[in-house]
């Protein structure tokens, strides 16, 4: 039943794509370009070979495909699925206004056209002599006393321009063009923000039973890097900079580090050696480190000089700092288990908990810890993802109060799929403990 399910919902979605492009190259291609012509063919191939790129984008890597082939289609496929996105919503807001241009267009009087109360109906024409006429005049002066000379009528003038489909073809070039301006306009944006590499941005957090010593203690909070086919060494170097350049007491790597194989993606994790911190840096593994083959990165990145924390605790000077593993490691068996990393605590110590998904807020809540550090979400990444990730996550991005437990989400130092952000920005989040002794 849940296969015949997902295998309806994927047929739902497809035809939904293929209708949305079908709509999409009608606006943009067949009303704005003449029959046969080159534009047209290029438009038409376009609207056909970008959508299958895309496919080939989220399918590539786990068909397992030549990681090569995946990076060659990943840049194209990723980035149409974020400009479609985005020319859809500005086409579907256009497509009113050129609705209500043409229907204004279609009651003007025609260009060329007086306005006013029709001509006088014209006189009959007056005999002309034949010995009046000019000589030379050809058959004119050839005529019979008393016959009539019918005067020429005039060259016919061309038809105005602007009307009729001309007039429709120009509206749909300056509405399609209008809206792939925008589109494309905000997908480069949203590019070079994330190739640009995450800021930094601080969070303080009182802790109630953080003692003083440990007033100020800075954790570099890093999750959902996605280093993969579109992000790779060069993303992780900024991501180590960046890190570094905030001089941390401890670094937390929150999941999500990695889409792909050790095999693929070793040499773009290699950066990650130089994170340096007082109290070292710490790993958990997120729902995309299952579907790499998270034993190998949990291994790989100890190699690189972090600590997996696999549902454990390790005692700081002043506080608890726990992990548990993704809740889709419970695919695997080797899911979140709380009263291993946390259950025999002493209580009367601060913790300090790394899980890659809000959604454990209340097993945290239940087990006494006072703060939560997670990701996931990417703030939603594409506007307006935002409120799609409300749908499924307790908190989307920020700090917020459960109980007696806090809970910070990070909106992550890169981004899954396109690598675009549009209203939720990277960022490395630093944040402060603070005591209340203090």
């Amino acid at each position: 039943m849940t296969v015949l399910l997902f295998a309806l919902v994927a047929l739902a979605v497809l035809a939904l794509l293929v209708l949305v492009h079908r709509w999409l190259w009608i606006r943009l291609v067949r009303d704005t370009t003449a029959p046969g012509g080159l534009p047209r063919r290029i438009g038409t191939a376009l609207a056909i070979a970008l959508p299958l790129l895309s496919v080939a984008a989220l399918t590539a890597g786990r068909a397992g495909a030549p990681f090569p082939l995946q990076q060659a289609v990943s840049w194209p496929g990723y980035l149409w699925l974020a400009v479609l996105l985005y020319l859809t919503l500005t086409m579907l807001v256009a497509e009113p206004i050129r609705a209500l241009v043409l229907r204004r267009l279609a009651h003007r009087t025609p260009p060329g056209a007086v306005a006013g109360p029709p001509a006088p109906e014209a006189a009959p024409a007056a005999p002309v002599p034949a010995a009046v006429a000019e000589p030379g005049a050809g058959a004119a002066a050839a005529a019979e006393p008393g016959e009539v000379i019918a005067e020429a009528a005039p060259p016919a003038s061309p038809p105005a321009p602007g009307t009729g489909l001309s007039r429709r073809t120009f509206v749909a070039r300056t509405v399609g063009g209008a809206a792939a301006a925008v589109a494309l306009g905000t997908v480069g944006a949203g590019t070079y923000g994330v190739l640009r590499g995450p800021s930094v941005r601080r969070v303080r957090v009182p802790l109630a039973k953080l003692p003083r010593a440990a007033h100020g203690f800075r954790i570099a909070v890093v999750s959902d890097v996605h280093l993969g086919p579109v992000l790779g060494r060069a993303h992780a170097q900024r991501v180590v900079d960046t890190v570094n350049s905030t001089q941390p007491d401890l670094i937390a790597i929150v999941g999500d580090l990695v889409d792909g194989s050790v095999h693929d993606l070793g040499p773009a994790a290699e950066p990650l050696r130089g994170l340096t911190a007082r109290h070292g840096s710490f790993f958990v593994t997120g729902n995309h480190e299952y579907f790499s083959g998270a034993e190998q990165w949990v291994e790989h990145v100890r190699e690189l000089g972090l600590t997996p924390l696999e549902n454990a605790r390790r005692a700081l000077p002043h506080f608890d700092l726990a992990g548990v593993n993704d809740v889709q490691g419970e695919r695997e068996g080797s899911g979140p288990d709380f009263a291993a990393a946390l259950g025999d605590r002493d209580r009367t110590r601060a913790s300090v908990l790394l899980a890659h998904q809000p959604v454990v807020i209340h097993d945290a809540v239940a087990h006494g810890v006072d703060l939560q550090l997670s990701g996931h979400t990417h703030g939603g990444q594409l506007w307006p993802g935002e409120y799609l990730a409300e749908l499924a996550n307790p908190t989307v991005a920020g700090l917020e109060r459960y109980g007696d437990t806090q809970l910070y989400v990070s909106r992550g130092a890169g981004a899954w799929g396109p690598p675009v952000r549009v209203g939720a920005p990277s960022d490395i989040t630093v944040v402060e403990l603070a005591s209340y002794q203090a």
